[in-house]
């Protein structure tokens, strides 16, 4: 594996399985029958350096959000050879609960985060319910300390984390909501993340209904198409498809990893 390539993981670590297409689109959906929503961390593993992508949420969360939790995040990572208590850097790409928990699994990280997502979560929007619905306050408080505590980086827009990797602002989900490019064996592959919770937000142009911005989250599908080296290296942030096209790294992992920089089996 060169250097500037790295090999690139969904885990899976949670679902809501009893979720309707009408929940994950403006406007709703024609079809009432159910449309699962998946929960994924993401690992990016290179050669002398590895990223962890958002830190998802723990067992009591799943409660309290009902949500059916699979198994920890941690455990998950540790499935592929990846040891969350000696992670040196976890990419956040946005605050919400899903994606920003567990904050004692990585003692040792920094934190790469966009400027503009802790204003957001620490600033007047937070006085509207439907924009802090999704957030959690420890959450958000726990990044905190971690600004005091010299372990959080703040980025601007795009910036280069290590040959091969760079983080790009989009908005749209939320003010701060960033998307990672990663350079693969097969090309760029861009993990939206929650510019596009599904693949039929970008391809039908249909906007996820928790937003803070809609014309941000549209120009996001074409953002995070024109990073990657095709439309099929766009990987959403929720969708169970994932899973379904892009292959386990070894038996008994199917259904719950999946390696993203091998090419998929898209019908």
């Amino acid at each position: 594996m060169s250097e500037d390539v790295y090999e690139v993981y969904a885990l899976r670590y949670a679902t809501h399985p009893d979720r309707k297409a009408s929940e994950n689109f403006i406007g709703g959906d024609p079809h009432e029958g159910p449309m699962p929503l998946d929960f994924f961390l993401w690992a990016i593993v290179g050669k002398t350096r590895s990223f962890v992508v958002d830190t998802g949420f723990d067992k009591k969360t799943a409660e309290f959000r009902k949500r059916k939790y699979i198994r920890s995040p941690a455990e998950s990572l540790a499935a592929i050879g990846v040891d969350a208590a000696k992670v040196d850097d976890v990419i956040i790409t946005h605050m919400h609960y899903d994606h920003a928990g567990n904050h004692d699994l990585f003692p040792r990280a920094r934190f790469h985060l966009q400027e503009k997502e802790m204003a957001y979560c620490t600033g007047r929007c937070m006085c509207h319910g439907p924009l802090r619905h999704a957030y959690a306050v420890d959450d958000v408080t726990a990044m905190v300390r971690r600004v005091f505590e010299g372990r959080v980086a703040f980025h601007d827009g795009a910036a280069e984390l290590a040959p091969g990797v760079s983080v790009h602002h989009v908005g749209g989900h939320t003010m701060g909501l960033q998307m990672l490019r990663v350079r693969t064996k097969r090309g760029f592959v861009v993990l939206a993340s929650d510019a596009s919770h599904f693949y039929a937000n970008m391809r039908d142009a249909r906007p996820f209904p928790i937003v803070y911005n809609v014309a941000d989250m549209l120009d996001g599908h074409a953002k995070a198409r024109a990073l990657a080296s095709s439309a099929d290296h766009v990987i959403p942030g929720h969708d169970p498809l994932v899973l379904k096209y892009y292959p386990a790294p070894r038996s008994g992992l199917e259904g719950m990893v999946a390696r993203l920089d091998v090419e998929p089996k898209i019908a």
